[in-house]
């Protein structure tokens, strides 16, 4: 039997506006996960260098795996081998090798609900059973402890996110021990997805790394480093894996692209040029969170990191799908569905990005405001 793999409905939301543009409307791309921003300065100087001078090939870069090592003891001081760094081609295989190193088909693995719509959708391909969380606003819209507690047959797995997508809450460090010490007891394995570190608005994100030594870290420069196109992540993996998830990343993917690693290396050298970008998210996110209750949008979660807003519409619809549509044709502006990340609830959600520049933010606001007034009356 195939898997039944759902579809990525933000991504037909992104082919409409790349339609509208084409026949000559403005669109304002709000409804991806991706940093407007390129690559810093000195990795794409790099990579020219890189270019004129390596004919490059297979490889896989010990000195990257070093500094990935190294940003884990600087930051959550927390000592890893580089053997222990598999880099990977962006977060989407370094998931694929965490599950595939951890569980077998059949098995079940918990993750939120709303979460992202990959993990649930990449648990399916491969025949591990998603089992859904539902997290609302009492739990902050994230996995808490007492939910682990109170399941009756304890899951495999856990996927783990904070900051998550599409909410952007930030589980609390004492929370995220608690969850790890429940996990231990209950056998249950660990999957931290943190690719949305370094993006928050207040108290940093801790890593999963700090309290579950066997916890599988997938982490990518899309984010942050604002790389999304070099397609260039890593998965850290305990030292009994590191043979498990090699095997698979040779097979399966060979090795990340070499232009890309170069300028990863560089990347880590550029925290001045990086941390302006989170100064941008900010001010846009204090935007938003100023100008959405005036349309009616008053029930949002809180966006303690990444770069979303997820608010609650269901006084204008029990479709988000068909809502999102109607904002891009009206309003040029391009959201993301909820549907994607809670086929239940998600319906009455849609997520907003704010990874783009302030003044594409502020006309964004000028086009909804009016549009979500009218809608309100209409309905």
């Amino acid at each position: 039997m195939i898997a039944n793999v759902e579809p990525f409905h933000a991504i037909s939301i992104s082919r409409l506006a790349h339609q509208l543009s084409a026949s000559g409307r403005d669109v304002i791309h709000m409804e991806f996960g991706q940093p407007s921003t390129g690559a810093p300065a000195a990795a794409i100087a790099t990579a020219h260098h890189i270019l004129d001078s390596d004919p490059m090939g297979y490889w896989e870069n010990p000195a990257l795996k070093a500094r990935i090592a190294q940003h884990y003891a600087e930051g959550f001081g927390v000592a890893i081998d580089p053997e222990q760094v598999v880099l990977t081609c962006g977060a989407s295989p370094a998931l694929v090798l965490a599950l595939s190193c951890l569980f077998a088909p059949g098995a079940r693995v918990a993750i939120a609900r709303p979460g992202y719509v990959a993990y649930r959708n990449t648990l399916k391909a491969m025949y591990i059973e998603p089992v859904e969380v539902p997290c609302g606003p009492e739990q902050r819209f994230q996995i808490t402890a007492r939910a682990l507690v109170e399941m009756p047959d304890a899951p495999d797995g856990l996927i783990v996110a904070s900051p998550a997508n599409p909410t952007g809450t930030i589980i609390p460090d004492g929370e995220l021990a608690e969850i790890a010490a429940i996990c231990s007891q209950r056998g249950i394995r660990i999957v931290s997805d943190e690719i949305y570190h370094g993006l928050s608005y207040g108290a940093p994100a801790g890593s999963m790394l700090t309290h579950a030594s066997d916890a599988l870290i997938v982490n990518s420069f899309s984010k942050y480093f604002s790389m999304a196109g070099w397609r260039l992540g890593w998965l850290v993996v305990p030292p009994d894996l590191v043979g498990a998830a090699r095997a698979r990343m040779g097979n399966l993917f060979l090795t990340p692209p070499s232009l890309a690693q170069h300028a990863g290396l560089a990347a880590f050298g550029c925290r001045e040029e990086l941390e302006g970008h989170i100064r941008t998210y900010a001010r846009n996110r204090e935007l938003l969170l100023a100008a959405l209750p005036a349309m009616g949008l008053t029930r949002i979660a809180p966006p303690d990191g990444a770069f979303y807003i997820y608010a609650d519409v269901r006084h204008l619809t029990d479709d988000s799908l068909a809502l999102c549509k109607d904002i891009l044709r009206d309003t040029g502006v391009a959201t993301a569905p909820g549907v994607d990340f809670d086929p239940v609830e998600g319906h009455h959600f849609v997520r907003f990005s704010f990874a783009v520049s302030t003044p594409l933010i502020e006309e964004a606001i000028s086009r909804l405001g009016p549009w979500f007034k009218a809608r309100a009356t209409i309905r």
